[in-house]
């Protein structure tokens, strides 16, 4: 089978490895709290200028310093082996290495007539064996041997002389500089110092933002936080009163907003109630009763108008059985005659709600469910910090395309809904407000019965 020019290129796509982000990897490896951001902004710099400076002490001083002691005691090995070749009786290189041992810290003895067994090139490992092995090479010029486990703290150098082995014991700190330990030992323990002092500070700092940040949270799921203050730096003082001022001009407009709806109710219905007086003493007929529905619908819309803008309320947030509620509100709807199927999980689900708002959410979605499809399901679940309740049933369904529009104030789908079944389209807008003041939110969505699934999404 032929492949066109278009299917080409696209085959040869599928074996093309992943493109991989640099920029998305650092972002993952970067701690994701501001906490953690700010400490490593603290530490780097310093991780970098004492990793630096270690490397500049061992590359300079450490190395230069266990050179020259190297070299000094390879010096002192060849002096001794010079004069031993001057020395004409064993009695001369016995009072030459009782000198040697008198006079400086090396421990000297000659064996006569000895080798050193099958000698080959010794493999050093430890940078103090290379530099010891490199001093030897070049002050003394012959065959030698590095011995690490003579004893403790001390090294045996064998060099092998035209008439045996001379065997020189040198202490270690003839060899290696103990400054390098200590000036890592203060530079760690330095380090551990200043970054302890730099975490109860950056804590110190970062507590005022997690505090902001909890009574934003809790304003947003409508829960009150009186003992939040401004503290910390200006700058978190600013954000913190900036906060406040906003949730005061927030509250003061809710308040505003109860007080002048209230005075709408009252001036509305006086009028409605004398019509409604008035159309009672008409005689009967089909001009008064189409009156009649008209005042009924009107008090209805203003009803409905009232529940949708009547803000935060007076309720406080308690603690709540959600199973408890929704069975209250199913069995309400079974009263009523609808037919609603309740589905709670084990484990009791008890959070913080105004259980008279979250149970007219509800039932305004159950509502919704009964009436535009006559049989509704209802699922109640938690998964991680969220709780959701379902709300399902096998109606007509809402087109995709529309579904955020009908959560707008009376605003109807005429093509899904039939207007004579009742309602001013805030059914659904009461359910997200009220879900909103609670932190959450009211998603519709495809349901598996073949309707409409309405979902209720709350923070735990």
């Amino acid at each position: 089978m032929s492949m066109t020019r278009e299917q080409a290129p696209r085959r040869q796509g599928l074996g093309a490895p992943p493109v991989i982000n640099p920029s998305g990897v650092v972002k993952r490896l970067l701690p994701r709290t501001l906490f953690g951001r700010s400490l490593l902004i603290i530490t780097t710099p310093v991780i970098l200028a004492q990793a630096i400076a270690t490397f500049y002490f061992y590359d300079q001083h450490w190395e230069r310093v266990t050179n020259n002691q190297a070299f000094g005691v390879a010096g002192e090995i060849a002096m001794v082996i010079e004069q031993l070749g001057r020395d004409q009786t064993a009695e001369d290189r016995g009072v030459t290495l009782d000198m040697v041992t008198r006079t400086t810290d090396l421990m000297v003895t000659f064996s006569p007539g000895e080798r050193l067994p099958n000698w080959h090139r010794q493999h050093l490992f430890g940078i103090l064996e290379h530099t010891l092995g490199r001093a030897l090479d070049e002050k003394v010029g012959r065959p030698w041997t590095i011995d690490t486990h003579v004893a403790h703290e001390w090294y045996g150098i064998n060099v092998q002389l035209p008439d045996g082995v001379l065997h020189v014991l040198s202490p270690e700190r003839r060899l290696f500089s103990f400054t390098s330990w200590v000036f890592i030992l203060w530079m760690a323990g330095s380090s551990l110092l200043l970054f302890t002092i730099a975490i109860m500070f950056m804590r110190n700092q970062i507590r005022p933002i997690r505090r902001l940040a909890i009574a934003a949270e809790a304003f947003g799921k409508g829960r009150d936080t009186p003992l939040f203050k401004p503290e910390g730096a200006s700058e978190v003082r600013q954000a913190a009163t900036a906060f406040l001022q906003m949730r005061e001009r927030i509250q003061r407009q809710i308040s505003q907003r109860t007080e002048m709806l209230a005075g709408v109710s009252h001036d509305l219905r006086t009028p409605l109630t004398r019509m409604r007086l008035q159309l009672a003493m008409l005689p009967e007929a089909q001009e008064v009763e189409e009156l009649k529905a008209d005042v009924a619908e009107m008090e209805g819309m203003i009803e409905a108008y009232l529940a949708f803008a009547r803000g935060e309320g007076a309720e406080p947030p308690a603690p709540t059985d959600v199973g408890a509620l929704l069975t209250d509100v199913v069995a309400n709807a079974r009263r009523e005659g609808r037919s609603v199927e309740l589905s709670l999980p084990d484990a009791t689900i008890i959070v913080p709600l105004r259980a008279n708002d979250f149970r007219r959410c509800v039932a305004n979605l159950v509502g919704n469910a009964v009436r535009y499809a006559g049989r509704a399901w209802v699922t109640l679940q938690r998964q991680g910090g969220h709780l959701y309740v379902l709300v399902d049933d096998n109606g007509p369904g809402i087109p995709a395309e529309v579904r955020e529009e009908v959560f707008r104030p009376f605003h109807r789908l005429d093509s899904s809904r039939n207007q004579a079944t009742g309602g001013v389209g805030l059914g659904l807008g009461i359910a997200r407000d009220i879900a909103n003041r609670h932190g959450g939110n009211v998603l519709l969505e495809d349901s598996p019965r073949g309707g409409l699934r309405a979902v209720i999404r709350l923070p735990v």
